[in-house]
């Protein structure tokens, strides 16, 4: 068996994985768990903590390393990347915390693997809508079995439809964007991890976030770029920093559209 096809026979035993404790952690608490707030004023639940718990213990039995949650203290965050170089499960238990607490049913686990600090695999999976994306490095990009993306993107930027979460990037550029925008349309969902893989699957062309962390776009990256997509961060550097670090991204769902793309926002920033 060729490196990426053993890939992808772990992606999809990580997405068994998935869908076995989404079923019997996340699900059962949806419309029923009390929002609570961490010391940095983000949001979490008990069925944050409760799958985190469940993925800390499965995930090691199909692949050895640490597992780094979204859920743990930054300074157990540091220590796991740190010692994860040659193999390091990233995890974000519930990416869209706030959906999943106001009972909005857009909401995922997104979990991936790396090896020097690298996504190797990875699945993002939506339990209301029973989706799963998943990719391998050097084997494609999938949802539920289906190779992504599903329809050919937007040729041009004027055509697109952009994700574009406002909050979070500077209020000239998201003045430029509200006033002059370069694309067709505009939407924002709440789930990081999600809308990365709307951009790999054709559903957005072109997407802007002002700051990520590592659990938000580890799978999610893969994801896009295993199915023809591009991105890197809004300042330039390299998104794969570590936990510590909150990034600006900027993607599209083709080369083309991300050259238009990043050029139209490095003008306006």
């Amino acid at each position: 068996m060729s490196t990426a096809a053993l890939r992808l026979a772990r992606a999809r035993a990580l997405e068994s994985v998935v869908r076995d404790i989404a079923r019997e952690e996340i699900l059962p608490r949806y419309l029923k768990s009390a929002r609570n707030r961490k010391s940095d004023g983000s949001l979490f639940t008990e069925a944050d903590l409760e799958s985190q718990r469940c993925f800390t213990e499965a995930l090691p039995k199909l692949l050895p390393g640490p597992v780094l949650g979204e859920e743990m203290t930054a300074e157990e965050q540091g220590r796991l990347w740190k010692e994860g170089r040659r193999g390091l499960w990233c995890i974000d238990p519930i990416d869209g915390t706030t959906n999943f607490a106001n009972g909005i049913p857009f909401f995922a686990v997104s979990i991936a693997y790396l090896v020097d600090h690298e996504p190797r695999f990875g699945v993002v999976y939506n339990p209301i809508t029973d989706e799963s994306f998943y990719a391998a490095k050097g084997a494609g990009a999938f949802l539920n079995g289906t190779e992504l993306p599903l329809r050919p993107g937007a040729p041009r930027l004027n055509e697109a439809v952009a994700g574009v979460d406002f909050k979070r990037i500077s209020h000239h550029l998201g003045d430029e964007l509200a006033v002059r925008p370069p694309y067709y349309s505009q939407r924002n969902f709440g789930s990081s991890a999600l809308e990365w893989c709307f951009v790999a699957a054709g559903r957005l062309d072109v997407y802007l976030h002002g700051g990520q962390m590592l659990w938000d776009y580890a799978a999610g990256q893969l994801i896009l770029s295993e199915a023809g997509g591009q991105a890197m961060a809004l300042d330039g550097g390299t998104l794969m920093a570590g936990p510590a670090v909150k990034r600006g991204i900027i993607a599209a769902a083709s080369p083309a559209l991300f050259t238009e793309w990043r050029a139209w926002v490095q003008g306006h920033s």
